[in-house]
């Protein structure tokens, strides 16, 4: 059985370990990465911890809570911002945000998320001097406006604001509808813009093929009737080329004018066919080179001879039948 004596020492003994473990836990602190930590001897600002294994004098110095030193990305309920046109919109905002001094963030401001949430406020401001339109349109300007201002008041808290974005700006529904309406007309217009430009454009290359087909048509017409004009002096330069070369006599001519007489009397729409008054030169000339002899007036032989008067016939009874056919 163990004396008092043990007893009262072992317990000093336990109580002293736990007393040790105590001091230990409190002495050795580990800081993760890209965490900060403020520690405070006796109530004041001693230094900031960084990162890794760091040991603190138990029961002097105090570990304040850690600050994390990453960007932060924090969304802000819609505030109501009532534009230059005097009409309300809903605009949410996100900030980011990053701590660089861990000690200005502790002992410059309470809560610094609070404070920038506060800060964006600066946006009715900004806003308020734009109508919706462009408060619609000119995102950009807003958000680097709003930047500077919120970037200006959080450096002496060792904050450093890097981006803010208007995450939506919602106008009222009645302003939404005739939005709607306007761009849903500036639609149908830009159609019906485009349509007219189409179908100009289609008129105007149709009469352009038109137009060149014409000419083409043209051209083609004139070169043919120049082509078929050629041919036709190139005929006729034969012929006369052909009986110059022959030498025709008076005879031949006058029996190839009456093979043409009855050519005369064709077609329907003659009346009328008037004998010419060089008939009878020509029968005359036949009638000497078919008869070889003069005629005789006394016998009414117009050819003269056997032969001349069957020549005389035949040419009689040709032009006899071309006077009856053109007779009314």
């Amino acid at each position: 059985m163990d004396s008092p004596g043990g007893i009262a020492l072992t317990f000093v003994m336990v109580v002293l370990i736990i007393f040790v473990i105590i001091v230990l836990v409190r002495s050795v602190r580990i800081v993760p990465q890209a965490r900060a930590g403020v520690v405070e001897r006796l109530g004041k600002y001693q230094r900031t911890l960084n990162p890794g294994l760091t040991l603190l004098i138990p029961f002097v110095d105090r570990l304040l809570p850690l600050l994390d030193l990453r960007e932060q990305v924090v969304s802000f309920p819609p505030q109501p911002v009532i534009t230059e046109d005097n009409l309300v919109v809903s605009i949410d905002t996100v900030v980011y945000f990053q701590v660089t001094d861990p000690r200005a963030a502790t002992y410059e401001i309470a809560n610094y998320i609070q404070a920038v949430e506060q800060l964006t406020t600066t946006l009715r401001n900004v806003v308020g001097g734009l109508n919706l339109e462009e408060a619609l349109t000119s995102r950009d300007q807003i958000n680097g406006q709003l930047r500077g201002v919120l970037d200006e008041a959080t450096g002496r808290w060792g904050i450093r604001v890097s981006r803010v974005e208007l995450k939506a700006i919602d106008p009222p529904h009645s302003i939404q509808d005739s939005m709607e309406k306007q761009m849903r007309a500036e639609r149908d217009r830009r159609a019906a813009i485009l349509t007219a430009e189409g179908t100009k454009q289609s008129a105007i290359l149709t009469a352009e093929g038109q137009r060149q087909a014409a000419i083409l048509k043209a051209e083609g017409d004139a070169k043919a009737a120049i082509l078929r004009a050629d041919g036709e002096a190139q005929a006729i330069q034969k012929v006369f080329d052909a009986i110059h070369k022959g030498n025709p006599d008076q005879k031949l001519l006058a029996y190839q004018y009456l093979q043409t007489l009855p050519k005369l009397a064709e077609g329907s729409s003659n009346k009328l066919w008037i004998i010419p008054s060089e008939v009878g030169e020509a029968l005359k000339g036949i009638g000497s080179a078919l008869g070889g002899t003069n005629p005789d007036p006394r016998s009414g032989d117009l050819f003269g001879g056997e032969d001349g008067g069957q020549a005389g016939a035949q040419t009689g009874a040709q032009t006899g039948e071309a006077a009856a056919r053109t007779q009314v």
